[in-house]
């Protein structure tokens, strides 16, 4: 089987965290779409299998966490009778964690927005941390149990609980424009969280992120991914560039630096070595 070279892969895996979809990648490296395809899977899970042993024992303080939506194949609503039910298929969700410190983010899940998906995220992020946190996340009512689970009495966890308004203006600009946010409280859950850390600020800075620089995550469009697998494998992508080759403009390093996982800002090349 040939191999493409390492420039070439570069230059295809560079498309791919850039926002292009598969077939404007083929159309900008003259790659064929099935050896687009190929590396989105490979890198996929070389990324995956990376960040999974390099995230351990992180000496995170403050966490934030959210789920973002998009849709795999059609939306919810649109989905064909005969394939309700089916694994995959209709509304998906991404699980977020987010170090407010150092922007890293340790570690991610897709799935449902449901009690089982919530505790998989959860305990997959506890098992990576050196000690205790303090963590905030929106009202979702299947965290509360999911972080007793994970942590038990060992975090300091509260909900950012926003109050929004009611809709206003014409249906087609209601439809397409979130509510208006009107305020917000802060819930205590467990342990002695710090007031003023109390925030989702950042992750929903990072919910931003992702949609600008991963296609699959666009509004409003027909870019989505019709493979469920193909789009965990594009999240493990976009993560793993953002963790350790994008320099963050507060920082002025990369998230793995700032937390001491790597000494140096990563080239696509070496995320091309992951996969030999």
């Amino acid at each position: 089987m040939n191999i493409l070279a390492t420039d070439k892969r570069a230059q295809i895996l560079n498309c791919l965290v850039e926002g292009c979809s598969m077939r404007s990648t083929t159309r900008l490296t003259g790659a064929a779409k099935k050896t687009v395809e190929r590396m989105l899977i490979s890198a996929g899970n070389a990324c995956a299998d990376y960040m999974d042993k390099t995230m351990r024992n992180l000496p995170c303080k403050v966490l934030q966490v959210d789920e973002l939506w998009t849709f795999t194949l059609c939306k919810q609503a649109n989905v064909p009778e005969r394939l309700k039910g089916e694994h995959g298929i209709g509304d998906t969700w991404t699980w977020i964690a987010l170090d407010s410190a150092t922007k890293l983010i340790p570690c991610f899940h897709v799935g449902k927005r449901d009690a089982t998906d919530a505790y998989q995220f959860i305990t997959d992020l506890a098992g990576r941390l050196a000690s205790r946190v303090q963590l905030t996340s929106d009202g979702h009512t299947a965290y509360v149990q999911a972080v007793e689970d994970a942590f038990g009495s060992e975090i300091d966890y509260a909900q950012l609980i926003k109050l929004y308004g009611k809709e206003q203006g014409p249906p087609t600009e209601v439809r397409y424009s979130p509510p208006v946010c009107i305020g917000a409280r802060k819930k205590r859950i467990s342990g002695n969280p710090e007031r003023d850390l109390v925030s989702t600020s950042h992750i929903e800075r990072q919910n931003l992120t992702v949609r600008m620089g991963n296609r699959r995550f666009t509004r409003l469009t027909n870019a989505f991914s019709k493979k469920l697998e193909n789009h965990k494998h594009q999240a493990a992508i976009h993560f793993m560039h953002y963790n350790f080759c994008r320099i963050h403009q507060t920082l002025r390093v990369t998230p793995a630096m700032e937390s001491g996982l790597t000494d140096h800002v990563w080239t696509l090349e070496e995320i091309v070595g992951l996969i030999d």
